[in-house]
């Protein structure tokens, strides 16, 4: 006999977790006793790009504190609603790179799978916050299309999988899209970019471990953690795990006004980052899309704040400060 508690212990915790995220304003506000005033806007937010945080993220940001760093990232304000001259709705030129649908094809050497829309976290400074994944994501319906055109270019030899996040696939529909990928006779190596072992530390289970320590080429998971508050014993557990599976860990973060925007912050996640198997890969300047003006920090202070962190770490340590630029054949050096 089947029941609602061997029923559940079939879904896993990952899954369990994803489905109490939080995205209504009012309940996140009450969660960590935060001014109701504070309500009217984020819902108005929320209603152009909606909420969704998990709530083992949320138990890592300091209760009575708007300003805190974690909440700052998925906090929907009043700030996003304004329009400002240059962010707009496609920073970086996506739509023109779409060579088959879902399949992003920028640079010489790799192309990037969107194989879901689905993230853990609405992130507010998302490039992709406005991106029409309707018809896009690399679905059924669309894989043999993106599939047959990476087959066609002996010359990629990495497929990048995104999103979205692509590890809100689950074991079985991510089994599928890295068997039809085995069948690329080029490909060199898998590259993943996932936020979800940092804000969801859960999803790194015994099914996605075999998984990946699996795959017939090395393994390449960029992580994206901006603060050294998202790094806890759940999330440094998680990263070991890969580690130890064989998987080549990195970080990306992006620069944030008012959350990781000074020298000593980075160094402190970078590392955070290190005891727990990662090493820091880029810096991002911000995309600029539309909403997140807010988070943006110039040049002349990035700069600055690099210059202090090559003089505290050792150079392994040290991201590349860089920015993404329509139709430039690879990252720009921020200078």
């Amino acid at each position: 006999m089947i029941t609602a508690k061997s029923t559940l212990r079939q879904v896993p915790l990952w899954q369990r977790e994803l489905a109490r995220a939080i995205t209504d304003p009012a309940e996140l506000l009450r969660v960590l006793e935060l001014d109701p005033a504070l309500l009217p806007a984020a819902t108005a937010a929320a209603a152009r790009f909606a909420l969704r945080v998990p709530r083992g993220f949320v138990a890592r940001m300091q209760r009575g504190d708007p300003a805190d760093p974690l909440l700052r990232q998925v906090l929907p304000l009043e700030a996003e609603l304004a329009e400002m001259p240059g962010f707009i709705a496609d920073p970086v030129g996506e739509h023109a790179a779409l060579a088959a649908p879902g399949l992003l094809h920028k640079y010489h050497g790799r192309a990037l799978l969107m194989v879901t829309a689905a993230c853990a976290v609405h992130c507010r400074y998302c490039f992709r916050r406005e991106f029409p994944y309707a018809g896009q994501h690399s679905g059924a319906d669309h894989w043999s299309t993106a599939l047959a055109y990476l087959r066609a270019d002996p010359d990629i030899h990495e497929v990048i999988l995104s999103g979205g996040d692509p590890l809100s696939l689950s074991d079985r529909r991510l089994g599928e899209v890295l068997a039809e990928l085995a069948r690329l006779p080029q490909l060199r190596r898998l590259r993943i970019h996932s936020r979800q072992p940092i804000v969801l530390p859960e999803r790194v289970d015994d099914g996605l471990l075999t998984l990946l320590s699996g795959c017939p080429w090395p393994v390449v998971l960029v992580t994206h953690a901006n603060h050294p508050q998202e790094i806890d014993a759940a999330v440094i557990a998680a990263l070991r795990r890969l580690g130890a599976a064989g998987i080549t860990l990195l970080n990306q973060a992006v620069l944030l006004r008012a959350v990781n925007d000074d020298a000593g912050t980075l160094a402190t996640l970078n590392e955070t980052l290190f005891a727990a198997g990662v090493l820091p890969y880029y810096l991002h300047q911000l995309d600029r899309v539309r909403g997140a003006a807010h988070f943006e920090v110039n040049d002349i202070q990035a700069s600055a704040i690099m210059e202090t962190l090559r003089q505290r770490l050792p150079g392994y340590l040290v991201p590349r400060l860089v920015r993404e630029q329509p139709g430039q054949p690879a990252k720009t050096p921020v200078a």
